[in-house]
């Protein structure tokens, strides 16, 4: 198959070599592209920074006792230009060189990502032609994750009421557009009115800023605003189960998709006789370890994310950081951990051909 010459010489690439106790000893690398043979090479024009990367380099994430060991490149997800195809692909490949693609994977921090013919299959999806390449690098590690926990494990349905904890986040914004766009209402909690309005654009009917000091509990307004009833599901990327209980509607939900507001010292203790009281279900859901599981249920989800993605707005953070270079990894805590308005998208420097 065509394929676009790929310079021989080193490239950039963000390699943790050991896990880091300080995001200052997180650099970039030169490294030898990937190989062509049998591998799909991608050149990454943007890639999404994630509150696990943050996990990886330090070791942190539960994938690091196995699947995840230095040396290793960081970033989940990229969006990029196919520079080649493998001669082995079959003739009904879904990909060809020159094709704009976004997709999910460890090392989307480099110049160049390599995929086998089956994780391409599985992990890349073509750039839906209105979005930019920094629309669509945050996509593949949050659309699938807001969706898979909402509708494939949590059954939700239309004209439930749906509350969005981290509702400014790359897992938020999708949540709530995944919601609203079902026909739910959507209530958001996040902090700060600029925030707040993010996250109303994207299709909530309210949002609780729970940063205006005078304000009562973020729950207590939650319940104000569902005149005591509480909501039917709530979706948790940051650990707030314990509070959520007590804006959940009889026989509720709360989906679990995350801890983002903890650390290893401070995880939750929930009290189970309220979770009993309330006859409450706690869903937990993971994106990563279902599609490792289970790849069939992975490629049902992206089929049934299609339509979505015809509606499904692009948000990103306000101060992305251009060239792939230390600085938005060496302050990547502070990028991540203080700014929930989506994900920060480094513009990764361009391959020379």
């Amino acid at each position: 198959m065509s394929s676009t010459m790929i310079r021989a010489y080193n490239m950039k690439a963000v390699v943790i070599h050991q896990f880091v106790s300080d995001y200052d000893e997180v650099v970039v690398s030169e490294v030898e592209p990937p190989k062509q043979q049998d591998s799909v090479i991608i050149q990454v024009k943007a890639a999404g920074v994630n509150f696990v990367d943050t996990l990886y380099a330090r070791g942190k994430h539960q994938n690091n006792r196995s699947l995840v060991r230095p040396p290793f490149t960081l970033g989940l997800e990229f969006a990029g230009t196919i520079l080649s195809v493998p001669a082995s692909a079959p003739a009904d490949f879904p990909f060809r060189a020159g094709d704009h693609v976004f997709g999910d994977g460890l090392g989307a921090y480099s110049e160049q990502v390599a995929l086998s013919l089956t994780a391409a299959s599985q992990s890349l999806h073509l750039v839906p032609p209105t979005w930019s390449f920094a629309d669509a690098a945050g996509l593949a590690a949050t659309l699938p994750v807001s969706y898979g926990a909402l509708i494939a494990q949590g059954g939700l349905k239309p004209g439930e009421t749906v509350l969005v904890l981290g509702a400014a986040g790359g897992l938020g914004v999708m949540a709530v557009q995944v919601a609203a766009t079902l026909g739910c209402r959507v209530i958001g909690v996040a902090a700060g009115a600029e925030k707040c309005a993010v996250v109303k654009s994207c299709g909530a009917e309210a949002c609780v800023d729970y940063s205006v000091p005078s304000s009562a509990e973020w729950w207590m307004d939650v319940n104000t605003l569902t005149d005591g009833c509480g909501v039917d599901v709530v979706f948790d990327p940051i650990g707030m189960v314990e509070k959520s209980l007590k804006c959940l509607a009889h026989r509720g939900r709360i989906l679990i998709v995350g801890f983002a507001a903890r650390d290893e010292t401070s995880l939750e203790k929930v009290p189970m006789n309220r979770v009993l009281l309330k006859q409450a279900q706690l869903i937990g859901y993971r994106y990563g370890e279902s599609s490792r599981r289970y790849p069939e249920e992975k490629a049902k989800l992206w089929k049934e994310l299609q339509p979505f993605m015809r509606t499904i707005r692009a948000t990103r953070a306000s101060r992305p950081v251009a060239g792939l270079s230390c600085s938005p990894f060496m302050s990547h805590q502070k990028i991540v951990l203080g700014l929930d308005s989506g994900d920060v998208v480094p513009e990764v420097q361009q391959v020379s051909s």
